[in-house]
């Protein structure tokens, strides 16, 4: 039994822990977007060059050098004997394929001179070597 002089408690809303689970979010998603960069080429050290130019259009290869020699196509070990075929295959008829170089600045300049020549003899493939400004 309720006696009729007791006062009703008005409803409340608690939004302290609505907030907190607001800003979780938000820091979730912002923590995210860090993450979301888009990386063609493995981690090397690129040569520095003062007429280096930002890349116009992504490219569709990646050829990747690293400091011991090893070949990458997008990020797949390849032996230089396979390169050739490898980008060949990326090509797709009737349109021009740009392929980057990514050489670490320790590597042999006989072997990107190797593989630039492999690339060339590709029809429909460009290239494009990779630097940084100093």
């Amino acid at each position: 039994m309720r006696l009729q002089d007791e006062p009703d408690i008005p409803a409340q809303i608690n939004i302290v822990p609505m907030i907190d689970v607001i800003f979780a979010i938000l820091t979730f998603f912002i923590m995210s977007t860090l993450f979301l960069t888009r990386s063609e080429g493995l981690p090397v050290n690129l040569p520095k060059a003062a007429t280096a130019q930002t890349e116009q259009r992504p490219a569709q290869a990646t050829i990747t050098i690293d400091k011991s020699g090893k070949i990458f196509l997008d990020k797949q070990v390849i032996s230089l004997e396979q390169l050739e075929n490898g980008v060949r295959q990326k090509v797709q008829p009737q349109q021009a394929m740009m392929v980057v170089i990514n050489a670490d600045e320790g590597v042999n300049h006989g072997q990107v001179v190797a593989v630039m020549d492999l690339v060339r003899r590709v029809e429909g493939a460009k290239l494009a070597i990779a630097t940084q400004k100093p």
